[in-house]
């Protein structure tokens, strides 16, 4: 797959997942890397970037003989998953869901917030009124994924509170 990481990257996205479903679906999720100039302005994937992806995959599938029914690209959510340690980089100073292979203190699941990814990623969690850090190494993770932020007073309450859009 390494044709299909390149391509993706070259068009100026972040390969985030592959997934190989039943009856020949291969789902791609792409994210927007931060600082690249796109064609629609959005801090977000927008259809457009995956029709763009979808367009490129199909020939480079072609070349590359990927066998697959239908092909599924999209954004990775709001609940976007953590994979690689750049990924860590660009998400430190967020809320993060992280499950543990092993235990730790009696349970694997842990929500915090990323603080720091270099030498190793720290979680601040609070339980209560108290703070605790953990210190990991990648390796020791399951799966990490953003905690979903939803913000529905969007435009108009920034207005009312006085806030300039950007």
């Amino acid at each position: 797959m390494g044709a299909l990481e390149a391509s993706v990257q070259g068009l100026g996205y972040d390969l985030v997942d592959v997934e190989r479903l039943p009856r020949g679906l291969l789902r791609i999720s792409i994210d927007r890397i931060a600082g690249h100039p796109y064609p629609v302005e959005s801090a977000f994937v927008t259809v457009d970037d995956c029709e763009t992806v979808t367009r490129q995959l199909q020939l480079v599938f072609e070349v590359e003989g990927v066998d697959y029914e239908r092909l599924e690209v999209s954004s990775p959510g709001l609940d976007r998953p953590l994979r690689k340690p750049q990924d860590w980089d660009r998400f430190c100073g967020l809320e993060v869901d992280v499950t543990f292979k092993l235990p730790f203190q009696g349970r694997r699941k842990f929500r915090g917030l990323l603080s720091q990814s270099q030498p190793q990623p720290r979680l601040i969690v609070k339980e209560g009124k108290t703070e605790q850090a953990l210190d990991f190494a990648l390796d020791e993770v399951r799966e990490a994924r953003l905690v979903p932020v939803v913000d529905f007073k969007g435009r108009a309450q920034a207005a009312r509170n006085g806030e300039q859009e950007t």
